[in-house]
């Protein structure tokens, strides 16, 4: 399996990073440690290795190339039901212009990717899947007393593989000069 997603800098990464692990370590849901803080670009699918990554590396550097760095804004936490914590990306207006631009390079130059057909909204999660449904009035209330704010410039953007056991970084793509317009 496969994903495409943005890994924050420094400090940024350390600090949501923290939150994980708190959250974590609060009510043993372990899917959202399994990944480093990201924003998800490309969901998880499946292709094999061996035909998809010769395919795959090059055209994505050459998609990085032609695009420039943008901001991502994060302020505070939401929820996705009552499964999935995350962290607000708030005017995501330019992460959601760069998700478009990839999705539609992807339909032309690697079909094999699948097309999402949720609409894109642009988070970093916490916790997902299997937070214990009794821990998440608790969860929901500390939450929602909690303030968080950070902004970063995106210079790249990550192609990562499970191997099986865990998600690895195949290749980072670092974004040409051009400015997203």
């Amino acid at each position: 399996m496969y994903l495409v997603a943005v890994l924050p800098p420094e400090p940024v990464f350390s600090q949501v990073w923290a939150l994980k692990q708190e959250v974590q370590q609060r009510t043993g849901s372990r899917n959202a440690v399994r990944l480093p803080p990201h924003i998800t670009l490309i969901p998880p699918f499946r292709e094999v290795p061996a035909a998809f990554e010769p395919r795959a590396v090059p055209a994505l550097a050459a998609f990085a190339a032609a695009q420039g760095p943008f901001e991502v804004a994060l302020d505070d936490f939401a929820w996705f039901g009552n499964r999935t914590l995350f962290v607000h990306v708030s005017q995501p207006e330019a992460i959601q212009a760069f998700q478009a631009g990839l999705s539609a390079f992807c339909a032309s130059q690697l079909p094999e990717i699948p097309r999402e057909k949720r609409p894109f909204t642009p988070h970093m999660t916490l916790a997902t899947r299997d937070l214990p449904p009794a821990l998440v009035p608790a969860l929901r209330d500390d939450f929602a007393q909690r303030h968080f704010s950070a902004a970063f410039a995106v210079h790249s953007f990550v192609l990562f593989r499970h191997n099986g056991h865990q998600w690895a970084p195949v290749q980072e793509f670092q974004l040409g000069h051009q400015p997203i317009i």
